[in-house]
């Protein structure tokens, strides 16, 4: 039976979708003793796996090739290996369409896979971020198209991921994991799955739950950063520093979280999942306007990173149009190497749109990649002295650990730091503008 197999480690176990979340999945699985399959369609993740090569920078390459020497990592682009699999992870992409409404095509088209090498006694696990009911509505109908039974041949659960790039604090094995199941045999046997790779699992009583838990962690992230957002906005028309009000709040030693502020919203999770609500709300004719004030206050905030900027040059007397502009980071966060839905990309397209010369340093991009909502051809420029003395302005929009800010201070002629990464002005105060 699959308990059995799952618990002396005999099941196999297939990943779809080898990303910054799939992958550490992997890596856990095969560290347990699991035959686990890396499974994707992106033929270049797949050779390097193969050579023990990581395309993630925090992964160690050494620890994907002792685990492929090892036969327990396998990856491959062969689908079909599916039919002898007995635990599946669908860790696919759900972004949003350009009307901002949820893209399910990765998941629709996973699962279709999925089905074609469907079999019995197979538990299949959808941990990709989605609107409660996506695991029956979407997953039910095409799985049991092929005649087998959910609860009865086959089981199906949703566990939501909770992964934190980049955070040496947590991982895989000490982050709690989330899990229900469509049928209640479901859910137990997907919390005994995931009991062997983390030290804590929490069983909730359906798929919708385990569904709303993830979208409930996320919005309540973006309207807490909306919040701060706002009073930053607020307290610098007050002359308030936003950022020791909220190191001061922080003392309190109970009923205050401290958020912070930025110049928006970025990764794929927090900028996209509440929409994924949002807009399953408007089928139950329920308007979410905790969520959509949140959406305006957070996608405006690059246009409030440029209004900065122009003040900054206006101090200076120059424009904005034809001012050589530097942005120091574009990852949506510090010391990882993803772009996804960097705010740093708006910002460099409003500047471009008003005629700004602006280039970028990061030290994880070393070119931006293309992508459908940003069409940016640039690479990153080395970060010299005589680069940065002749910038009029530089933006830190990613506060890389890196970086060496007194120096950069010392250095440049004007800076907008969107957070808080210069603390220490001494006597270059005039030079920078917090944004």
């Amino acid at each position: 039976m699959l308990k059995e197999k799952i618990q002396n480690k005999t099941a196999k176990v297939g990943v779809i979708g080898v990303g910054y979340v799939g992958l550490p999945l992997v890596l856990e699985f095969a560290e347990k003793g699991f035959e686990t399959y890396a499974l994707d369609i992106d033929s270049e993740k797949i050779r390097k796996l193969k050579n023990g090569e990581s395309y993630i920078h925090y992964i160690r390459p050494e620890k994907i090739k002792k685990l492929v020497d090892k036969k327990r990592l396998i990856p491959t682009a062969n689908f079909s290996q599916l039919s002898t699999i007995n635990c599946v992870l669908i860790c696919v992409p759900t972004p949003l369409t350009e009307n901002r409404e949820p893209d399910l095509s990765f998941i629709v088209r996973t699962t279709e896979t999925i089905a074609k090498y469907l079999h019995k006694d197979q538990i299949i696990v959808l941990e990709s971020t989605t609107y409660p009911g996506t695991t029956e509505e979407i997953c039910i109908p095409i799985l049991e198209k092929t005649g087998l039974k959910e609860g009865k041949d086959f089981y199906l659960a949703f566990s939501p991921e909770r992964e934190d790039p980049g955070n040496p604090n947590y991982s895989v094995r000490n982050i709690p994991k989330i899990v229900g199941g469509v049928s209640k045999e479901g859910g137990e046997l997907a919390g005994i799955l995931y009991s062997q790779i983390t030290s804590q699992v929490i069983q909730v009583s359906s798929a919708k739950v385990a569904e709303a838990v993830k979208i409930l962690e996320n919005i309540y992230r973006a309207v807490n950063i909306a919040l701060v957002n706002e009073l930053k906005m607020l307290f610098d028309r007050m002359g308030i520093d936003v950022w020791e009000v909220i190191e001061s709040a922080s003392t309190k030693p109970f009923g205050f979280q401290p958020f912070y502020p930025g110049p928006g919203l970025g990764g794929h999770c927090i900028p996209i999942d509440p929409f994924y609500l949002s807009w399953k709300a408007k089928q139950y004719e329920f308007p979410t306007k905790f969520i959509e004030l949140a959406g305006e206050i957070n996608t405006a905030m690059p246009y409030y990173v440029v209004s900065k900027v122009i003040e900054g040059l206006n101090r200076q007397k120059k424009c904005l149009n034809g001012s050589k502009i530097l942005v120091l980071g574009v990852t949506y966060k510090k010391d990882i190497a993803d772009v996804r839905e960097s705010p740093a990309l708006r910002i460099i397209e409003l500047l471009e749109k008003e005629g700004a010369l602006v280039s970028y340093h990061d030290p994880y991009i070393p070119k931006i990649p293309p992508m459908r909502e940003h069409k940016i051809d640039k690479s990153s420029i080395d970060l010299s002295e005589e680069i940065i003395q002749d910038m009029d302005c530089i933006i830190i929009i990613t506060n890389h650990s890196s970086y060496n800010y007194d120096w950069i201070l010392e250095k440049a002629n004007l800076i907008v730091d969107t957070r808080n990464a210069i603390r220490k002005l001494g006597r270059y105060s005039y030079k920078l503008i917090r944004a």
